[in-house]
């Protein structure tokens, strides 16, 4: 498998390596609670981490399903959601061959496509089309991390930068409706890196 696997995914939580983890779950998640742009319903969040989206979002009312391919990961999340007396199905599992058994509403993809080798976002896409409705909803932030070696053609990460037009061929307008730009800028912890916070809807007549 190219890029990182799950043994380095392991170590990092293990040894507490995580200097992406804000301590907190995006403040964007926040806004599009507010906003209602979000409601409560079934919702797969894939690389989920420490687990403060899912702490979150189980505290607003949604059903939710944490995925993360480090057992170090599950277990801080169980045990998060232990603490506040919250539930949800938090799964040990590979997204690029999880499926749940029913479409669901919502996706919520913040930390996965950024974590994953841009030689497995194709099928990655393709999973979060299969997982959602049509009508559901995906929510993505998509880490904005240029670096100089980009100039040159190398791929460096994780976090893999994920470019707007990369985005757009991956989720393309054929599968899915798009809103306008711009887009939520989103400060990230780590380097003074950003995030582009933008909802999509499957569309209803994609297979």
């Amino acid at each position: 498998m190219a890029g990182p696997d799950a043994a380095f995914w392991q170590q990092r939580f293990e040894r507490g390596e995580t200097p992406w983890d804000r301590g907190a779950s995006s403040p964007q998640l926040a806004t599009w609670l507010a906003e209602g742009a979000l409601r409560p319903g079934r919702i797969a969040v894939p690389g989920c981490g420490s687990g403060h989206e899912i702490e979150t979002l189980a505290r607003a009312g949604f059903s939710v399903t944490g995925l993360d391919y480090a057992a170090a990961a599950i277990s801080i999340t169980r045990q998060r959601l232990a603490r506040a007396g919250l539930s949800a199905d938090v799964q040990h599992a590979d997204v690029l061959a999880w499926l749940p058994v029913t479409p669901l509403d919502m996706a919520y993809e913040q930390t996965c496509l950024c974590a994953l080798h841009p030689d497995h976002w194709s099928a990655y896409a393709e999973r979060l089309r299969r997982w959602l409705r049509p009508g559901g909803t995906l929510a993505v932030l998509a880490m904005q991390a240029r670096r100089e070696g980009a100039g040159e053609g190398r791929i460096e990460g994780p976090p893999y930068h994920v470019d707007i037009n990369a985005l757009r061929a991956l989720l393309p307008a054929s599968h899915w409706d798009w809103s306008a730009p711009p887009y939520a800028c989103v400060p990230h912890p780590a380097q003074g890196w950003f995030e582009l916070g933008l909802l999509l809807r499957r569309r209803s007549g994609s297979v």
